[in-house]
């Protein structure tokens, strides 16, 4: 069975969601000082590739912990959207309508990671999230975010995906990577650090038949 790994590395100064904590990764013990090796990691609960549990943006919603393990594994169906521009919205149009548990946003704003362009990604519009909880999916994307990422050329404008979403009991992972060469339905799994939690990081892997 193929098997793909669509995670960013975690690394020092990585790039993170304007205003979230910065990223390091530490040498705490050494081979030559004390024997053996530990590092220092510091970071945020949304960093690189990770989930978003509903505790993210709803004050009532659930956590991290709340789900079982198997609602990380889930039957996905990929859509290719490399066609959207910057900052253009994504329509229930462009979405499918199958039965399956997720549906991956495959923008191709993966490439510009580490640019100031990461920033300006295709996002989903309130009717389009409405459209994937319709169906019952959860989503995943290859850019930062599932709605606008503000920026001082684009004033924040709230997370109204986010919210229809979250709010409605689905999960989001955001920051995926290396959707090339993936056939149209896979197995995806998430598996985040087990936090009672808003969020955590994953290791995002893809299998198929």
């Amino acid at each position: 069975m193929p098997i793909a790994d669509l995670t960013r590395p975690i690394d020092s100064g990585m790039p993170v969601f304007p205003g979230d904590p910065p990223v390091s990764v530490d040498a705490h013990a050494t081979m030559a000082a004390d024997g053996y090796r530990v590092s220092a990691l510091s970071c945020g609960s949304h960093t690189g590739t990770h989930v978003d549990a509903p505790s993210h943006t709803e004050a009532d919603g659930r956590t991290l912990d709340e789900f079982p393990v198997s609602r990380f594994v889930r039957e996905a169906v990929r859509v290719d959207l490399r066609g959207c521009g910057p900052r253009e919205p994504i329509r229930p149009a462009d979405l499918p309508t199958v039965d399956a548990g997720a549906v991956v946003l495959r923008t191709g704003w993966d490439s510009h990671w580490g640019e100031p362009r990461y920033l300006d990604h295709p996002y989903l519009t309130p009717a389009a999230a409405r459209h994937c909880v319709d169906h019952g999916y959860d989503v995943a994307t290859d850019a930062l975010n599932v709605d606008p990422t503000p920026t001082d050329d684009h004033p924040a404008a709230g997370v109204p995906a986010h919210g229809e979403l979250l709010g409605n009991d689905r999960l989001i992972a955001e920051n995926l990577t290396n959707l090339d060469g993936l056939p149209e339905r896979f197995e995806l799994s998430v598996l985040p650090m087990r936090l009672d939690g808003d969020g955590a990081p994953v290791r995002a892997v893809a299998r198929w038949d």
